[in-house]
């Protein structure tokens, strides 16, 4: 008695596998870089000093956009000069969106917030307009550079932060998050 089982072409099992691949592919390119993914980073760094939530905004994602794009010839880490604060990012590979977010957040262990400054030839700005209190939209966007320069990613943040003599959050709301 047979089971009703047709057999299966070797093409069929290719273009299946093949097709299966590409679907994998396209999953690992968009996994964390959504809104929400570049939300979630910002906004669980902002929660371990007190400060409240990032809002994403379409209008300053569109900045972002259009930026990311001028970028795409040249992958080059220059920022826009524009209205909004900047972060950008450069990977070799295929940078996730959160996996910027993690290394402008990894700059925190050059911060003093006594001293409001980075640690001597250290870098912490990155981090501090994470952070910046008075910020409160957030846009990014992310390409892959022509001829695999790697990847550029720009996250801009409304209002702008990291004013001399300001710090980027209170103490008393960094007491209050510990």
């Amino acid at each position: 008695m047979g089971l009703g089982l047709r057999r299966i072409s070797l093409l069929q099992v290719l273009i299946f596998t093949y097709l299966l691949g590409r679907l994998a592919i396209l999953q690992t390119s968009r996994a964390q870089n959504s809104p929400q993914d570049y939300l979630n980073a910002h906004n669980s760094a902002r929660a371990q000093v007190g400060v409240g939530p990032l809002r994403w905004d379409n209008t300053v994602a569109s900045y972002a956009r259009q930026y990311a794009n001028k970028r795409i010839g040249d992958c080059r880490l220059v920022h826009s000069g524009g209205p909004y604060g900047e972060n950008i990012a450069w990977g070799s590979g295929d940078l996730s969106g959160v996996n910027a977010v993690r290394l402008w957040v990894a700059e925190k262990k050059d911060y003093d917030y006594k001293s409001n400054s980075c640690a001597a030839g250290k870098v912490c700005g990155h981090y501090t307009q994470v952070v910046w209190r008075n910020s409160v939209r957030l846009g990014c966007a992310k390409v892959r550079c022509n001829n695999n320069r790697g990847t550029f990613i720009v996250c801009n943040y409304d209002p702008p932060g990291n004013f001399n003599g300001q710090r980027p959050y209170d103490t008393l709301s960094y007491q209050s998050a510990i």
